[in-house]
């Protein structure tokens, strides 16, 4: 999160991560704590080899201070990841936003919440789920979780989900129903 910013404006540059195995791969847009980055190259490095100019690049002083940040087992490799500020909106944001729905569009979100259901290991969760946020908006996630049965991890994992088709919407605290998620709720026949 500290380089949200520098990296926003274009101060950083370079990111180095210590993985077993690669998790990023050049061309590709991630989701992250620092903002949507897009990713422009990325290598295996030796720490040793780390330049102070990458250093700086990466938002620290010299090459002890990035390898100083590094976390994970230290036998795992080190890779350089090339990064920029995703330029635009996040989709997801805009697709929230959009409260004007078709009877094509509240057929597909439900297509799309009966494959999540199905896929389910606990059940149907997505209509339950919704209705919770909409009844309980700005409620901590643990809260919401323990409310249903769940533990707090696999319930953010599901709420993320939603937001991906645009539904909910984080907070500081907790979720609350997007524009989006009302008008679907206020449209759909699906039960729950």
């Amino acid at each position: 999160m500290r380089y949200r910013e520098p990296i926003e404006r274009g101060e950083v540059t370079v990111i180095f991560r210590r993985w077993r195995r690669c998790q990023v791969v050049a061309g590709h847009t991630y989701r992250t704590a620092a903002g949507r980055l897009d990713v422009l190259s990325v290598r295996e490095v030796d720490p040793a080899r780390i330049t102070k100019a990458d250093a700086r690049r990466a938002g620290e002083a010299d090459p002890d201070g990035v390898r100083a940040g590094l976390r994970g087992d230290p036998s795992f490799p080190i890779y350089r990841i090339e990064v920029r500020a995703t330029p635009g909106p996040d989709p997801r944001t805009v697709l929230a936003a959009g409260a004007e729905l078709t009877d094509d569009d509240v057929a597909e979100i439900d297509r799309r919440l009966d494959r999540l259901d199905r896929a389910s290991a606990i059940g149907p969760w997505t209509a339950t789920t919704l209705r919770l946020i909409e009844a309980r908006p700005a409620t901590l996630a643990a809260d919401l979780a323990t409310s249903v049965g769940r533990e707090r991890d696999p319930f953010k994992l599901d709420v993320r989900k939603l937001k991906n088709l645009g539904l909910t919407e984080s907070l500081a605290v907790g979720y609350r129903l997007s524009p989006r998620g009302r008008a679907w709720l206020d449209r759909t026949s699906r039960p729950g």
